[in-house]
């Protein structure tokens, strides 16, 4: 772990920070929710694997195939690091968040929720750990209950309480931290009461595995998926954490080669976790890529990356509160929210803002960012959203507060 770091120096790693747009408007990206940018490190390293490496990978005995393999599964010891998680056969590769859950919510769900059963969510979640459930409990005829926002954008855990004292949970699936407010999610409390009331628990962790330190062998909850992009990785790379006894009851997710031990005419047997959920040819250079993501992230340090978005998202959420017209949406309390700011600027529509400020070089994010619960929850259509990372400055804040000053000129407001 570094000892100092110099913004100035992490934003030469990201040889995309170096653009031009927009009629030479330097490049001042502020959509790290929805992906981040990569490092020349990640980048080389998908490079060398297709230059040097290039092979399938597990079967064959070849001197290709053995450094393809090795180093796949090199980037699963590091996630378990990474995570504390303790045993490597519950790390499954998958496409994203969101192809995560859904196996969850088939291989888990069809097996284990029955007629009249509940599962909980919130209000504040990605679209992602509502429609799979949604879908469940359609079919098996169980219910989806939702666990409210206060005005300050945190859940109001008294709900879950009642919902607990039902005796029909199965599952409460939330987020970590919320992708439009920030809110970080009191995780420690709703595994707790879940796990008295022996209710199993699943953490989209897709917002915060990127921006704090997570050790899964202390939350305790019984799944938990993120994505790659998010944290510097390549994109169509994601991780399941189950507990290794619910995979092996579950039944697999996709059929085909990998996931096998044997096939027969009419039968076959599953491979050993946790090859058995991870059917075909996986995305091998970007799970390679994401092993130098990871590596970036860890010399950088953890606690680096949340103090640093702290500092800004603070000094952002100030000169925002001080232009007129601006409505800023979550906590205040900076100890329970990221590094993501959603507002609205008077009557101007998300997508005329965006429009207006990506003309200076900014590039943020307008719409319902894929919780359109939450919007209505919130009796609005859409936000603007500006999501910090480790390159970004207070410098560049303040070209965005220049924009919107623009903006504003251009509204007459």
């Amino acid at each position: 772990m570094q000892t100092t770091i110099s913004v100035d120096q992490v934003r030469k790693d990201f040889p995309i920070l170096q653009r031009k747009v927009r009629n030479e408007k330097n490049l001042v990206y502020l959509d790290n929710a929805a992906t981040t940018q990569k490092p020349i490190q990640v980048i080389n390293a998908i490079t060398d694997f297709y230059t040097n490496h290039n092979s399938n990978i597990h079967r064959a005995v070849h001197a290709l195939a053995e450094e393809a393999t090795e180093a796949y599964e090199l980037t699963r010891d590091k996630v378990g690091k990474f995570l504390n998680i303790k045993n490597r056969q519950e790390i499954i590769f998958v496409r994203g968040t969101t192809e995560a859950i859904n196996l969850v919510a088939y291989a888990w769900g069809r097996q284990n929720i029955n007629e009249g059963d509940i599962i909980v969510t919130t209000e504040y979640e990605h679209h992602s750990n509502i429609v799979p459930w949604q879908l469940l409990t359609q079919e098996k005829k169980a219910k989806l209950v939702y666990i409210e926002i206060n005005e300050s954008g945190e859940l109001i855990l008294e709900q879950l309480d009642q919902y607990l004292a039902t005796g029909k949970v199965k599952l409460v699936a939330v987020s970590q931290m919320s992708n439009v407010l920030g809110t970080i999610t009191d995780i420690e409390t709703i595994v707790m009461k879940c796990k008295k009331a022996g209710v199993r628990v699943l953490i989209d962790g897709a917002q915060s595995v990127p921006h704090m330190k997570v050790d899964l062998d202390s939350i305790d909850c019984d799944f938990f998926a993120f994505s790659a992009h998010k944290m510097l990785g390549p994109t169509g790379v994601g991780v399941l954490w189950a507990r290794k006894e619910l995979l092996e009851q579950m039944a697999p997710f996709h059929g085909g080669g990998d996931m096998i031990r044997e096939v027969h005419k009419y039968e076959t047997t599953w491979n050993d976790l946790p090859y058995k959920f991870e059917a075909g040819t996986p995305n091998i250079a970007d799970v390679i890529g994401f092993a130098a993501a990871i590596d970036y992230l860890t010399n950088m340090g953890m606690d680096y990356v949340r103090s640093h978005e702290i500092e800004i998202t603070k000094y952002a959420l100030d000169k925002l509160s001080k232009i007129n017209g601006i409505k800023l949406y979550g906590t205040s309390d900076m100890s329970k929210r990221g590094g993501v700011i959603s507002f609205n600027f008077a009557d101007i529509h998300p997508h005329d803002l965006a429009t207006i400020i990506d003309e200076d070089g900014i590039a943020i994010r307008s719409g319902h960012h894929c919780a359109q619960v939450l919007m209505e929850k919130l009796d609005i259509a859409a936000t603007s959203r500006a999501s910090f990372y480790i390159y970004n400055t207070k410098e560049e804040v303040d070209i965005l507060i220049n924009s919107l000053s623009r903006a504003a000129r251009l509204f007459k407001l």
